[in-house]
């Protein structure tokens, strides 16, 4: 699933974005790494080439074209454009993705959309997650050099005059998003649907706090760990992952706008704002409201509205959450087993304290559901265990259903949406200049009709029908999930209790022969 992102750069140090592109650097501070003898080590493996830039450097032909069009003379001025394209991390495996030839991709995207401009287009096998993703790195001087042709997408003189400077548009994005699309496509690579944005949007500076926090609170867990602590927290959370947990987690049961923002108050403390049909989030301490569009499409007015009308329709099929969760059954603590690991005498007290209780908790368990004899309690694990394996089966089965009617919908909706479009292009007299005018409609089309074909289905199913079915199984999948919840509740417990009961008995016996 190729990515598209875009950064503009004010830096007028055109030699520090080859610098970056070539060299190691740190990921949190941005600084060059260096080597024993003090000098800049190269990246482990890179392809990099240059276009429009003659016989210059990439950073000479944009000085260059600076001082010839008097252009990116002031300090805010944007001096150039990096766009970088991450194709999915399965593409190397499963469709042959090289390096060589995403550098190969990437040079005939950076040649067909950003003619003229001198550019820079260098391939990294990884990013900085280590998830094994090769992506190109596009960067182009924000002047272009010479007048190119005028193109379809191109709405003002700036888009193709020379000596004009690039500008990164709605518009712009929106076009180069379904070439990216349409580039996969035609070399067979996984893809995404990048015209509908995303259901949770982090930016640049968002996903960074996220690795410096996580970075910072493993060190913290290291500590912990060491001083025979259990780590509180495992996983780093801005406060934008706290509010969309939040928010996600009363959209789900609310079935009104009032209801909705009524809930975010009461449990969370959450104001909720609309503003020229736009909303935004005030959370408990801060004095700033954080726009729906920063944290994603999900908690935009649309989505959130749609999300409440379907919660109208399948209201009986809601459950309330509970306020009090079931008694659990503690765990034993191998006491020996600690004491062997350099645990000291006031841990040996407190674990002794804590063992009784959870054995008293065990035996009224065992007590109340008459499986005080072994036998009767392997018997009920086992029936238990078969049963949870049933449920969750059924579960998968109904949410498998509900993912591929979701998707159907989906199709449906985008096909009969384009397909007047479609029909257009037949009867259109100059047919190149209309497929190109609608070509974000056309690419939907034709994934939909694709759709259609690989699933046999010759006549489209009515939305209503499927609306239907997909709430007659999001009613099944609520019911058999309860059941599957408890039995799994169940099976814990008495797993739990055997095993409290087989580590007691093993700790009695030194105990014993000591006595």
């Amino acid at each position: 699933m190729a990515t598209l992102k875009h950064i503009a750069s004010k830096n007028s140090d055109y030699t520090a974005i080859e610098a970056y592109l070539v060299y190691q650097h740190d990921a949190f501070t941005g600084k060059q790494l260096l080597d024993e003898q003090g000098r800049p080590k190269l990246r482990d493996s890179y392809l990099l080439n240059t276009l429009e830039c003659g016989d210059f450097s990439f950073a000479t032909a944009c000085l260059l074209a600076n001082r010839k069009y008097g252009k990116n003379t002031q300090h805010g001025d944007i001096k150039s454009h990096q766009y970088i394209i991450s194709f999915d991390p399965r593409d190397a495996a499963d469709n042959g993705l090289t390096m060589e030839k995403a550098q190969a991709l990437g040079l005939k995207f950076c040649s067909e959309n950003f003619p003229g401009h001198p550019a820079i287009v260098c391939t990294h096998p990884d990013g900085h997650n280590h998830s094994g993703n090769i992506h190109v790195h596009i960067v182009i001087g924000s002047v272009r050099m010479r007048e190119v042709e005028r193109k379809p997408y191109m709405q003002k003189p700036r888009d193709w005059l020379e000596g004009m400077k690039h500008s990164s548009t709605a518009q712009t994005m929106r076009h180069l998003r379904v070439e990216v699309m349409e580039l996969c496509e035609g070399a067979g690579l996984y893809q995404i649907d990048l015209l509908n944005g995303s259901k949770e949007r982090v930016s640049e500076a968002e996903y960074w706090a996220r690795r410096r926090g996580q970075m910072k609170l493993d060190r913290e867990n290291a500590a912990l760990t060491a001083a025979g602590q259990q780590p509180k927290q495992k996983k780093f959370e801005t406060v934008k992952d706290t509010l969309r947990k939040q928010i996600s987690s009363v959209l789900y049961r609310a079935t009104s706008f009032e209801d909705f923002s009524d809930k975010l108050m009461q449990q969370y403390g959450i104001a909720v704002k609309e503003s020229r049909g736009r909303l935004s989030y005030l959370p408990a301490g801060r004095t700033k409201f954080i726009r729906a569009k920063h944290l994603g499409d999900k908690f935009e007015k649309e989505q959130v509205l749609a999300a409440l009308a379907q919660n109208i329709r399948l209201a009986p099929t809601i459950q309330p959450i509970a306020t009090d969760k079931p008694d659990k059954i503690q765990k034993l603590v191998d006491i020996q087993a600690k004491l062997k690991q350099g645990k000291g005498i006031g841990y040996e007290r407190w674990a002794k304290k804590h063992n009784l209780k959870a054995m008293a908790q065990t035996l009224i368990l065992l007590e109340e559901k008459g499986l005080t004899d072994e036998d009767a309690l392997d018997q009920r694990i086992a029936e238990l265990d078969t049963k949870f394996h049933e449920s969750l089966t059924v579960v998968k089965d109904l949410e498998g259903r509900m993912k591929a009617n979701k998707e159907l919908r989906y199709h449906v909706a985008a096909y009969t949406s384009t397909k007047n479009i479609a029909q257009q292009l037949k009867a259109a007299k100059r047919p190149a200049a209309f497929e190109e005018q609608y070509r974000a409609e056309l690419t939907v089309y034709l994934a939909a009709a694709a759709y259609f074909k690989a699933n046999d289905l010759t006549k489209l199913p009515s939305p209503k029908k499927l609306e239907a079915e997909y709430a007659q199984l999001a009613s099944e999948k609520a019911q058999f999930y309860e059941q599957y919840k408890e039995t799994k509740e169940d099976l814990l417990k008495l797993k739990t209790a055997k095993q409290n009961v087989a580590l007691f008995f093993r700790e009695e016996e030194p105990a014993q022969q000591e006595r």
